[in-house]
């Protein structure tokens, strides 16, 4: 059909671009996620069976570089190892045990360094290993965060990487029961750090410094957040891993990986308020330095010895009178990056911008809203696929006047054209006065001819934005359907090149033809049957291969966006089929699905 030749364009476009970009990125990406998975369950297990040796010796930090004003302190890096038991046991520690996390701090430098998720696992498996988030700097994975001071031959030693601190009192850090230690040094300054951890992710560190001596003196705190390994494959243009903070003038500032290595430091504007810190795709750690302190954040790359990643902050200097003392609180996030507790610490703990730590990228405004849908529905319904479900009737409800618009549209140029025929016939030789009457026609009708494309074009956003909420949000990691479906955010395992599991083999991952997108192909195939054949062969060629290639396409995509488009489909053939109905338009499903049968005639015929 003449009148659409420029959807149909836009449609193979759509596909081409899509097919790309699923060939040579996302399927590579996926393979590498999932070798990755696997290497590191079999990594954590082996360490979690492992037997623990103690070492003599305690771990040292690595050589923080210069920063602004002052140096953060630090000293040569270790040689890696491959044990972390026997990483935790080369130091004296005080455990961690909350509702959340468990693991342990350590003593030389107060560094909080051995930190796990107790809800979350490596993989869907339940019995698979739980998260390691934050590890000794010994170790090859090594993740930390350390708070620590900046002083000068007025203040004699001052807390930092080696300073082995004293406990008093309790040894183990829990919600109820926090954990004081102390340091006190040869000027006569005393330091006391009182930790606290929340039922969640947030460390509150309280340092007190009290000046006994007869002089008054001046010091800076710093805190930084280092770590030694980067993720196979980050920051792409779906989601940000790496260095990321919010401060000063600039706001936010997410730097990857490799532009880090490339620039080697990047030293935004002093502040007095913001955060930053290291991010995954679910977990991040990070550090809210003490409020109304002016501060230099910094984020670096160092490759002197073993190289490291590194978002540090460095205060202005802070006195203090003789015989008086200052107090300093830092925040020192390290969790999950669920939406509802990063949002309430934004809130309860007035952290500017916390919530930009989860990236719902450009199209926030459709992205955010999309995600509290469904975790509305999940809460109401139970189920984070029934949740997708609902939300797609939520949505084609907001819709349903543009799409009836457009579908409306469709029937009365169904029902005119043997008008349209006669216009293309009677003026064959003259392609101006044919579109003329074309648009006479459509005008006479009140058709639009594009109003076929705005289902289309309304649909595409919405599905980038459930994308999006699926591959961004942690809620959405690991949430189950029905049946075989046990990981909504993954792609469904099923495949029918070896009957769905039944034939003894695996196939490769662009063979990956589950269930579901086979159901979203079938569905996708008979919408498009509702409109009549194309006379074009380019466009009829198009329409016929354009269900396969989705298929093929979307099979890698995760479960729970196969799972709407598939209902989506259903939904829009029911919603076309009895519009055309009222419309008195012929619904061509039927006729088209016979044809696909019939014997198609020889050209000598």
């Amino acid at each position: 059909m003449e009148n659409n030749r420029n959807f149909f364009i836009t449609i193979a476009l759509s596909v081409l671009i899509l097919t790309l970009w699923q060939v040579f990125y996302m399927n590579p990406k996926i393979e590498a996620e999932r070798e990755t998975a696997r290497i590191e369950q079999e990594r954590v297990a082996a360490q979690q069976n492992a037997s623990g040796q103690s070492s003599a010796t305690p771990g040292t930090p690595a050589t923080s570089g210069q920063a602004p004003q002052a140096s953060i302190p630090g000293s040569s890096a270790q040689p890696a190892v491959a044990d972390r038991l026997q990483a935790i046991d080369s130091s004296k520690r005080i455990l961690l045990d909350t509702p959340s996390l468990k693991g342990s701090i350590n003593l030389t430098g107060a560094r909080i360094d051995d930190i796990s998720l107790k809800h979350y696992r490596v993989t869907v498996e339940p019995t698979s290993p739980i998260i390691e988030l934050l590890n000794p700097q010994q170790l090859p994975q090594g993740f930390y965060g350390e708070i620590g001071f900046v002083g000068s031959d007025a203040t004699g030693a001052v807390p930092g990487p080696d300073t082995v601190w004293t406990v008093e009192g309790n040894p183990t850090l829990t919600p109820t029961t926090p954990v004081t230690l102390t340091y006190v040094n040869d000027k006569g300054l005393t330091f006391k750090r009182t930790i606290a951890v929340d039922q969640d992710y947030m460390f509150t560190v309280s340092d007190t410094v009290s000046n006994a001596g007869a002089s008054d003196i001046s010091l800076s705190a710093y805190g930084r957040i280092t770590r030694f390994d980067k993720p196979l494959h980050s920051s792409t243009y779906v989601l940000h891993e790496g260095l990321i903070g919010v401060t000063g003038e600039e706001g936010l500032q997410e730097i990857s990986y490799s532009s880090i290595e490339d620039d080697k430091q990047v030293v935004p504007g002093k502040s007095s308020d913001g955060w930053l810190g290291i991010t995954d795709k679910y977990w991040a750690a990070t550090l809210v330095p003490p409020g109304k302190q002016p501060f230099q954040p910094r984020f670096s790359y160092f490759d002197d010895g073993r190289a490291r990643y590194q978002a540090d902050y460095l205060t202005d200097a802070i006195a203090v009178p003789a015989g008086q003392s200052a107090t300093l609180e830092t925040l020192v996030f390290a969790g999950a990056k669920e939406v509802g507790k990063i949002q309430a610490y934004e809130t309860d703990r007035n952290i500017r911008q916390f919530e930009l730590l989860i990236d719902w990228g450009w199209f926030y405004f459709i992205t955010k809203p999309m995600f509290y849908l469904i975790d509305w529905l999940y809460r109401l319904l139970g189920n984070f696929g029934l949740a997708i479900l609902a939300t797609t009737v939520v949505v084609k409800a907001i819709f349903f006047p543009l799409a009836n618009k457009s579908y409306k549209s469709m029937a009365k140029m169904k029902v005119v054209q043997p008008k349209m025929l006669e216009i293309r016939e009677k003026y064959a030789d003259d392609k101006m006065k044919q579109q003329q009457a074309m648009m006479e026609l459509y005008k006479t009708e009140k058709i639009n001819p594009i109003a076929g494309c705005w289902p289309v074009l309304v649909q595409i956003p919405v599905f980038f934005a459930l994308y999006k909420v699926l591959y961004v949000t942690i809620e959405m990691r690991h949430a189950p359907f029905f049946g075989w479906i046990q990981d909504l955010a993954a792609p469904d395992p099923t495949s029918i090149f070896n009957l769905f599991g039944l034939l003894p083999f695996s196939v490769p991952a662009f063979l990956m033809i589950g269930v579901w997108p086979l159901i979203m192909g079938i569905t996708m195939f008979l919408q498009m049957r509702m409109n009549p054949t194309p006379p074009d062969p380019t466009q009829a060629m198009i329409f016929t291969w354009m269900p396969v290639i989705f298929t093929f396409m979307l099979a890698s995509f995760p479960a729970g966006l196969v799972i709407y488009w598939a209902w989506n489909n259903f939904l829009s053939i029911v919603q076309q089929g009895v519009i055309m109905k009222r419309q008195g338009a012929k619904i061509e499903l039927w006729d088209n699905l016979a044809g696909l049968f019939k014997k198609k005639p020889t050209p000598a015929e």
